[in-house]
Formats: structure tokens, C-alpha cells, sequence
């Protein structure tokens, strides 16, 4: 399961796992929000509903797919957020572990808050 992200910047893909969350997001796209920015994490809304799940998880590698769920978001750490020790990827709560991104996380650095983006599926 592929899925693209851009904005005017920019675009980037990833694959998402096989899990109950990823089908969820599938479902819900395509979709287009606002960017928020934490850090160096990108995140904005999904409307996916979903539950934790048991490889949910606070501290993930850069690049990781993850979807907040008390937020409804879809979060992208690239780097060391405000609640980080050192240069870990620390969300502020468990995320649902979705997939990873293709490449180098950084190009996300380019996504600003406010920032139209779309996620797609893609064949």
C-alpha cells in the first residue's frame, strides 16, 4: 500500500504496513488539510478513526508513518520534537505505527504551518 504526500513544495512517498489503522487512513483518502508543524514534525488531520494498537509507540525513527490517534492526525517525525531527549523522534503520545517514508525524512523540513497537504493512495 502506497501512499504520496505533497504540497506546493514538494512531494514524497511512502508504504504503509498492513494493519487496521493503515486501512483505516486508506479508506479516508484522498484527503487535503492544513499543515501543523512541532518541531521537526509534520502533522494535520485525517478523519481515519481508529484505536490504539499494540506496537503503538512514543519514540520512532525519522521518517516513520505514524497516525496520532487522540489527535486524528496523520504525524511525520523527521527529527527531535519540543518533548525529545536528544535527537530522538518523541511524539507527544503513542502513535499507531502506519509505514515509511522513501528517501531522506528532511525534505519535510520544507512543509510550513499552513501549508495545503494532500496524501493520496497510489497504485
Amino acid at each position: 500500500m502506497r501512499i504520496r504526500i505533497s504540497w506546493s513544495g514538494g512531494e514524497v512517498f511512502g508504504t504503509l504496513n498492513d494493519s487496521a489503522t493503515a486501512r483505516a487512513v486508506l479508506d479516508a483518502l484522498p484527503h487535503t488539510s492544513d499543515a501543523n508543524t512541532w518541531g521537526k514534525e509534520v502533522y494535520f488531520s485525517l478523519p481515519a478513526t481508529a484505536s490504539l494498537e499494540p506496537d503503538a509507540a512514543d519514540v520512532v525513527d525519522p521518517g516513520t508513518i505514524c497516525y496520532w490517534v487522540q489527535g486524528k492526525s496523520l504525524a511525520l517525525p523527521f527529527g527531535p520534537t519540543p518533548v525529545s531527549r536528544a535527537k530522538e523522534c518523541r511524539l507527544v503520545t503513542a502513535v499507531n505505527i502506519l509505514g515509511k517514508l522513501d528517501g531522506n525524512p528532511q525534505v519535510l523540513a520544507g512543509i510550513r504551518d499552513g501549508d495545503a497537504v494532500t496524501v493520496a493512495a497510489i497504485q
